[in-house]
């Protein structure tokens, strides 16, 4: 690879992936533990790789970065196959957080930052620029924290910083396996949210595997399920839950699937009604979830809901009605 080509894989932004009958057969198996898979994933989306165990989707994430050998098909990064890039260069143009963290422990936050930086003959004084931006963007201090070391960190700390290292070179593309499944529920949850954040903020493909269905429909764009190394379905997480391709699905993200679909939406998705003189009580955000508006009219005992604004002026209010009439099939949030 060029120069020039490499450059282009390592720029920022976000690039296009797409897989096209993607096959792996290991020596020995009779079956494929990934089978002709072909989807695309725009580019700045989110793409959540889900299935039972053995179903082949961290072998699929895999094959992004040549980790594990295609038997045949292709993966493409903007329409380039990755068999036709250099192994190293590829690698060093993807971000990757995993369950483990894999931090160094001898090496401060800030070298740890900089290990692909480095590698790409980034300058120190680039370098500790970078390390200190990506900092402050996962809410850690820049002041404090650059100097010490992980085992100075609680885990979902290192996680944040697991995060800042898969983005300083402003890599294309992030592959993430498990890469919050060994937190605890509060701190999963609050990295989840930090991760949709610096998502908007900072937009990549993302390849996101995880086993967790509820985990797949609030971090992806679009949901992949995987069985016996086959696709099953490809869609939003919004039409996944309204019409599952098969009873496998249907079995696989719940009997609350109704409910399961409050999640996808927020206020902001409904038609609203006028909010009269004075905000009645509850307000919530008209970034908050349907399930959440839901869970707080149902505990306050209230028949309506206020939307408001980040500034906390009221835009109109959502009634209890509105938002239980969504949970089925085929129904759809804007203009109901």
């Amino acid at each position: 690879m060029t120069t020039a080509e490499s450059g282009e894989l390592l720029g920022g932004g976000a690039a296009g992936l797409a897989f096209h009958e993607a096959t792996k057969v290991y020596p020995g198996r009779s079956t494929p533990a990934v089978s002709t898979l072909t989807l695309e994933i725009p580019a700045s989306e989110i793409c959540v790789l889900i299935g039972p165990s053995g179903s082949g989707k961290t072998t699929a994430m895999q094959m992004v970065n040549r980790l594990i050998p295609m038997t045949s098909g292709d993966v493409t990064i903007d329409g380039r196959s990755i068999s036709s890039l250099d192994q190293t260069e590829l690698r060093r143009g993807i971000g990757y957080v995993f369950q483990q963290i894999g931090l160094f422990p001898h090496m401060t936050v800030e070298a740890n930052i900089g290990t692909v930086p480095r590698l790409l003959g980034w300058p120190k004084e680039r370098v500790r620029a970078r390390a200190r931006e990506l900092l402050e963007l996962v809410g850690l201090d820049p002041e404090e924290d650059l100097r010490r070391y992980p085992s100075q960190f609680s885990g979902g700390q290192q996680q944040r910083i697991g995060v800042a290292r898969a983005m300083a070179a402003d890599q294309p593309l992030m592959l993430m396996d498990e890469p919050f499944g060994a937190v605890d529920p509060i701190a999963r949850d609050r990295l989840q949210d930090d991760f949709l954040r610096l998502h908007a903020e900072v937009p990549k493909t993302v390849v996101f595997v995880t086993h967790d269905i509820d985990e797949a429909i609030k971090m992806g764009n679009r949901i992949a399920i995987l069985r016996d190394g086959e696709l099953v379905q490809y869609d939003t997480p919004d039409h996944i839950l309204a019409e599952p391709a098969n009873e496998f699905v249907a079995d696989f993200v719940g009997a609350d699937r109704g409910l399961k679909r409050l999640r996808v939406w927020t206020l902001s998705d409904l038609e609203l009604e006028p909010a009269g003189e004075g905000a009645a009580r509850p307000t919530a955000r008209e970034d908050t979830s349907l399930l959440d508006a839901l869970s707080m009219m149902l505990v306050e005992g209230a028949e309506r809901v206020t939307v408001v604004d980040a500034s906390g002026a009221p835009k109109g209010t959502v009634t209890l009605e509105t938002v239980t009439r969504l949970i089925g099939p085929e129904k759809r949030a804007v203009g109901v």
